[in-house]
């Protein structure tokens, strides 16, 4: 019991349930200026600004600032000696941009990041907790194929570090 004899005490009813957390799958397409539209349950999480830059496997990272910020430090003190460190910062930093939502909920994605993702029209958003990943429609239904048919590897996988 707290102080004022109540059995569960205070409960904080201004936390959203999902915090800046980001999930599921979303389909969306590109227009002809390089705009893509958020979806609306993840602009909230996108007001105070955003970055987009290069990922893995033919995709795009996409991170609100305040998420990205974490990661930047971490990269900033990777060591500079290691050509590993120094490629993965090269990649990820040189190829980031700011970007901020228009008033329709739509954000300007480069055309070299378009490029390098190989991005047509359609595409998939992806959410993956705390950033999204923005994946070409037809490499991301390809990405999904080999997971599916690779499923054992994956389950002993995540065996080992306990899931």
């Amino acid at each position: 019991m707290d102080a004022s004899g109540s059995k569960w005490g205070k409960v904080d009813r201004d936390l959203p349930v999902t915090g800046t957390m980001f999930i599921g799958e979303h389909r969306h397409s590109i227009d002809e200026k390089g705009r893509l539209q958020v979806p609306v349950k993840w602009r909230p999480k996108l007001a105070a600004g955003a970055v987009i830059t290069k990922g893995f496997d033919g995709s795009l990272k996409f991170y609100p600032i305040s998420a990205w910020q974490e990661i930047a430090e971490k990269l900033a003190k990777l060591p500079q000696s290691q050509p590993e460190s120094r490629a993965y910062v090269r990649q990820t930093l040189a190829g980031a941009v700011d970007i901020e939502l228009d008033k329709l909920g739509r954000v300007v994605v480069p055309g070299y990041l378009r490029e390098y993702a190989h991005l047509s029209r359609q595409v998939i958003l992806a959410g993956l907790f705390d950033h999204m990943e923005v994946w070409d429609e037809a490499s991301w239904e390809k990405y999904q194929a080999n997971i599916d048919q690779n499923t054992q590897e994956f389950t002993e996988v995540l065996k080992e570090i306990g899931i």
